[in-house]
């Protein structure tokens, strides 16, 4: 099963946020979609394990976020919408061997990775930048590359193209959505992109309203927006 919840609720600063979120999903790439301050960013973190939910049972890949830590950790990758969040090195290739440290991989092999991972991105040309000179697309692409160089099971992206022009934007989800061995749940406003995951989940004022096949989902939502 790649994502269970059931009856997940999250109060942050005395708000209920989260309420009784119940999914059963066995997709390979799930878009959530809703309104601003319907619960999907934290819905984003708590199943990449940054906010602990307060009641209920989530399972990402059969592992309980809180519980399993470590393992999720190493199996599950974050992806922000502002890219200068997660660049945290001076330099590209620094940058994207940084996301291998917890590996401990030794010196000849974590090199391969960083060096196939940049080629897979367009990054290879720039290895050798200082990583906050980049562009906006070329940043988020650097972030995207340091979450895939992990080569994780699932890649959690919340609004990753949200400030990006239509051709990086299209880049960015191209490199998301390809099937690459890893599933996806992408937090998104951009319909279009929504639907093409293979499921789409609902969010509104943090309760799950619609949930299924990405199309017939982003359908509804698209005829409450007319009303």
């Amino acid at each position: 099963m790649i994502l269970h919840c059931r009856d997940v609720g999250v109060r942050l600063d005395g708000r209920e946020v989260l309420r009784g979120v119940t999914l059963d999903l066995e997709v390979r790439t799930i878009a959530v979609i809703g309104d601003n301050g319907s619960g999907k960013s934290t819905f984003a973190r708590v199943l990449a394990g940054l906010v602990r939910r307060d009641t209920g049972d989530v399972r990402v890949l059969g592992l309980d976020p809180d519980r399993d830590a470590s393992e999720h950790r190493r199996r599950v990758a974050l992806v922000l919408s502002n890219p200068d969040a997660q660049i945290v090195m001076p330099v590209v290739s620094e940058d994207v061997a940084f996301s291998l440290r917890p590996e401990r991989l030794p010196r000849a092999e974590r090199a391969e990775r960083v060096a196939r991972a940049l080629d897979r991105f367009g990054l290879t040309d720039l290895a050798e930048r200082p990583a906050h000179d980049l562009s906006g697309g070329q940043k988020q692409l650097l972030a995207l590359c340091g979450a895939f160089v992990r080569e994780p099971d699932l890649v959690v992206a919340d609004e990753p193209t949200a400030f990006l022009d239509g051709r990086n934007a299209r880049r960015v989800a191209d490199h998301l959505l390809a099937d690459t061995g890893h599933a996806l749940v992408l937090v998104t406003h951009d319909l279009g992109l929504a639907r093409r995951c293979d499921a789409a989940v609902l969010f509104t004022d943090g309760r799950v309203t619609a949930a299924g096949v990405a199309s017939e989902v982003v359908d509804t939502y698209e005829r409450a927006l007319a009303c």
